[in-house]
This record gives C-alpha cells, structure tokens and sequence, in this order.
C-alpha cells in the first residue's frame, strides 16, 4: 500500500501522473490494510484496486481464512473508494475506462479516488459485448442484462420477477431465470447490478438535497427511476453478505428480498457451498416464487414444492458453478 500510495499520489507530489494497480487477496486488502488505504485517500491517491479471488464461495481449497463475503462492505466505509462487482470482461473494460477519465480527463469535479474492483478465482462463460449496452447504467451501478422473452411467461397476465445480481452470481440469476420459466412458467428480467455502493451513494445524495430543498422539485434516485416500470418482486443475490446487496433497500419500489453468505465460509465445492449459503440459482427461484405468493399472485404450496423438487435443504444437490478451475 505504500508503494500504491506513492505512485497514486505522484501526480501532485511530483508532476508525474501514475496509474498504480495493486492487486490482492480481497479478504485481505480492506480487512488487513484498510487503515493504509484510509490514508491513501486522505493523501487523494488515484488508482486501481483489485480484489482477486472476490467472493465467499469462489476460493474453496485455501481454506476460510480467504472466503471474502465483505470487502465490498468494508469499501463502502472509505470516501474515497468507487466500488464495482463487475460480472463479466466488456463491464470491467468500460469501468476501468470511466475510471482512467475521470482520475486524469480533467473533466471530473472529483478525480481523486481509488476504484476497487472484485474479480473472482472461477472460470465462467465470456459473452460478447451486447449490441445495444446501456453504458451508462452499467457506470452508474444497473443495467438490464436479459429480458424476459414472451415464451417465459403464460402470458400477458402471468406472473413476473425481476432479479438483480453482481459478479459471479450474474449466471446463478441467468440460471434461475430458465427455472422460472421452465418449471415454474414465471417470467424474470435479470439486471447486472455493478455497483450497489454507488447506487446507494447517489440515493443517499438525492434524499440529502430533497431533505435540505423542501420546497424544491423533487428528485427520484436512480436506482428508483430505473426499477419503477419493472412488474414484480425483486429478488438480489451476491456471493457476498446480506448487506451488499441491502445497501439499495429503501431505494427499491416495491417488495425486495436478498440472499447472501453471511458467516465465515464453507469448506467444500462451489456449487455445495453456495447450496450451504442458499445463494444458488435454485434458491433464487423458491425466494421468488415466495415473494409471488405473498403477493396472490401463486398457489402458496409452490414454494414447499420447489424446495423439495430442488432438494435445497441438501448441500450435495447442488450444482450451481461447477465448472472447475478448482484451486
């Protein structure tokens, strides 16, 4: 960190703008060394930090001493740090773009921040860059990923979810997506969510001038603006704690469930561990189809039968991420 500190702050201490990108173990950056990135900001470093092996159940043979479910918490606390959870390469590419502008275009009001960015120790499926990607949302923290096509629902009428995930649990949303539709003909839109913090920074924002404007027009969050024409509960899931994905509740127009991995991690396979933690796409499911029926809008035996048809309460049924790349 102190060498990241250096060559981040070397742009005012020296004339000599410096890009450092430090890469860590990412239980062990902000748990470990968070009072020297505290200090990193105080001294307006710029800068990448990369939070490898990211996520609870991702790094299952080192031991739990690296299963992170927090670090994205644990920068939420620092000022200074943007945090992304980026799913997949084309989102990470124009992050680290936005990121580069912003520290040295000389257009930002304010450059002077680190970016942490969590990628996961998993081999999963690259898809190309869409040919219509709203860049925009995906900078500010949620973007739609996958639409419902009309052969997901019954029809005009049927039921309807929306699922919201970051990083590596974006193909656990995909995956429940087709369960819904398949064994469930409940229809789902599932949003890559890259960045609960700023999404949560920007509503804390708007309520701030709300608060302190009262007879001013008011402003709608973002993350509200983009959720209000959406049908539906809202399901999130992370490979991280509860809190990660809670950051955005009170934003949410309408009813919101999470799914995390809280507690220290789980000694076994990717896809037992996420059964262990209720995180995987089949969890996904029967939290929605709960939601549905809370709502009338579903049978309320479905959801007993869909953990019973999934086997959620056995760690061994599950089979969400196993596709190798064991460490």
């Amino acid at each position: 960190m102190a060498a990241f500190t250096a060559a981040g702050t070397s742009y005012a201490t020296h004339g000599v703008p410096l890009i450092p990108v430090y890469v860590f173990y990412s239980m062990f950056g902000f748990q470990r060394t968070g009072d020297a990135m505290w200090a990193a900001g105080d001294q307006m470093a710029r800068g990448f930090i990369v939070g490898a092996t990211a996520g609870r159940t991702t790094l299952t043979g080192e031991g739990l001493q690296h299963a992170d479910g927090h670090s994205i918490v644990l920068a939420a606390t620092n000022p200074a740090v943007v945090s992304y959870d980026a799913a997949y390469g084309y989102e990470l590419g124009h992050i680290v773009k936005a990121g580069l502008e912003r520290m040295y275009g000389g257009r930002h009001p304010n450059p002077n921040v680190m970016y942490y960015l969590t990628v996961y120790n998993e081999p999963i499926v690259q898809p190309a860059e869409p040919e219509v990607l709203d860049v925009d949302g995906l900078l500010k923290g949620i973007y739609l990923l996958r639409q419902a096509t009309p052969r997901d629902a019954q029809g005009p009428t049927g039921p309807k979810t929306q699922l919201l995930a970051s990083g590596v649990a974006v193909p656990w949303a995909l995956e429940a997506q087709q369960l819904l539709a398949d064994d469930w003909n409940v229809s789902a839109d599932v949003w890559s969510v890259t960045s609960w913090t700023e999404l949560r920074r920007e509503g804390m924002a708007v309520e701030q001038e709300n608060f302190l404007n009262p007879n001013g027009e008011k402003r709608v969050p973002y993350i509200t603006q983009r959720l209000a024409g959406a049908a539906g509960p809202f399901v999130a899931v992370t490979d991280f704690m509860h809190a990660v994905p809670d950051q955005i509740r009170q934003f949410v127009p309408g009813d919101f469930a999470t799914l995390g991995a809280d507690d220290f991690g789980f000694s076994d396979t990717r896809a037992a561990a996420r059964r262990f933690f209720k995180i995987d796409g089949p969890s996904v499911v029967v939290r929605a189809l709960e939601l549905l029926v809370a709502r009338g809008e579903l049978d309320p035996s479905i959801p007993q039968q869909a953990i019973d048809r999934y086997q959620l309460l056995d760690v061994t049924a599950g089979t969400t991420g196993s596709a190798g790349g064991e460490s």
